[in-house]
């Protein structure tokens, strides 16, 4: 399909790009992550509607084969809340990409009048989705708020940990140097291995690295001790959020509470770039099992004081229901395309 008009939207090209940018809520909604997943080997597609020459919202989506047949999955993760004319649109793309389906992750928080919300999407004939693929939950930090605003807001354990780390002389920097990611690449796969779970491939860390940096959107923060990299994170910025996607640790000196320091210095980062949320990008629920594997991440982040949100959830458009029963049954595809290589 081309630029030209199709009903009430059109497939974009770069030429919009620094509106589309605009109009995009969430990080993994800009041009600039469109461009690195398209370096993965993903198909990307990106789609606005207008009102006659004016841009009025836009927003993006991935398709992903399925092994050994003649069909996609769709994947439209932290965008707009749908509407029908998005509908009607990501049916007709979505049968052009001859997709089974089409999983959809608005990036809306619940509200009081969410039980509405879910009923209007429902009504668009959307399916509640027996599996999500980005986290339903997350903690979100208000930037605007003072340092002293933000420090009375901790838990005082996390506030203790950050005293301790400070007076044993825990070192944290932040760069954009390529030697210093390499670093955050080791920390990151020690992690994964340690705490057996799944994470992205080198190449996939190497060209989110390599895109978004180029674009002023990512740098690594290091925390150190006696001149050892002990924690690493990964950090994006769009628009006015910082975003904490992905971090790696060691096993050694776990006393001197160096990721609290660096947490606590990634917000103080934010602060100084002028943002105004610091986004953890993920979370467990309000009542978290204990022996959840994520029981830990979510404890660590919510000493931070940061507000415990809910997204409205997973929803599916069906195009091909048959196919859509089997996948289903076969665990959306392995957990569909291993989480979509995670987002």
């Amino acid at each position: 399909m081309t630029e030209e008009e199709y009903m009430s939207y059109r497939i974009l090209t770069d030429k919009v790009r620094t509106a589309y940018d605009k109009q995009a809520s969430h990080i993994i909604q800009s041009w600039e992550w469109g461009e690195f997943r398209k370096k993965t080997g993903v198909d990307v597609v990106r789609v606005g509607h207008f009102e006659g020459r004016t841009l009025k919202k836009a927003y993006q989506l991935t398709f992903h084969k399925v092994p050994k047949l003649n069909w996609t999955i769709g994947y439209f993760p932290k965008g707009p809340m749908p509407d029908k004319g998005m509908v009607d649109a990501l049916e007709a793309i979505g049968r052009e990409k001859n997709a089974a389906f089409i999983k959809i992750e608005p990036d809306v928080i619940q509200t009081p009048n969410s039980k509405l919300q879910t009923q209007n999407i429902e009504k668009l004939g959307l399916v509640k989705a027996k599996k999500a693929l980005f986290t339903k939950y997350n903690f979100v930090l208000d930037l605007t708020r003072s340092e002293e605003q933000i420090l009375a807001g901790m838990h005082p354990k996390t506030r203790y940990n950050i005293k301790v780390a400070q007076k044993k002389g825990v070192e944290v920097y932040d760069s954009v140097e390529d030697k210093d990611f390499e670093i955050y690449l080791k920390l990151y796969f020690e992690t994964t291995k340690r705490q057996k779970y799944f994470g992205h491939t080198p190449t996939y860390h190497r060209l989110a690295w390599k895109t978004l940096k180029d674009s002023r959107m990512a740098r690594v923060m290091i925390a150190k001790y006696n001149k050892k990299p002990l924690v690493a994170w990964m950090l994006f910025s769009f628009g006015d959020t910082l975003y904490y996607p992905y971090g790696g640790s060691s096993t050694k000196y776990k006393d001197v509470m160096a990721s609290n320091l660096l947490a606590w210095e990634a917000i103080r980062l934010g602060k100084k770039l002028e943002l105004k949320t610091f986004d953890m990008w993920g979370a467990l629920g309000p009542e978290p099992d204990t022996n959840d594997p994520w029981y830990g991440f979510h404890r660590f982040k919510a000493g931070y004081g940061a507000r415990h949100v809910e997204y409205v959830g997973t929803y599916d458009l069906v195009l091909d229901p048959t196919l859509y029963r089997l996948l289903s049954a076969a665990d959306t595809l392995r957990w569909f395309l291993l989480r979509a290589t995670r987002f």
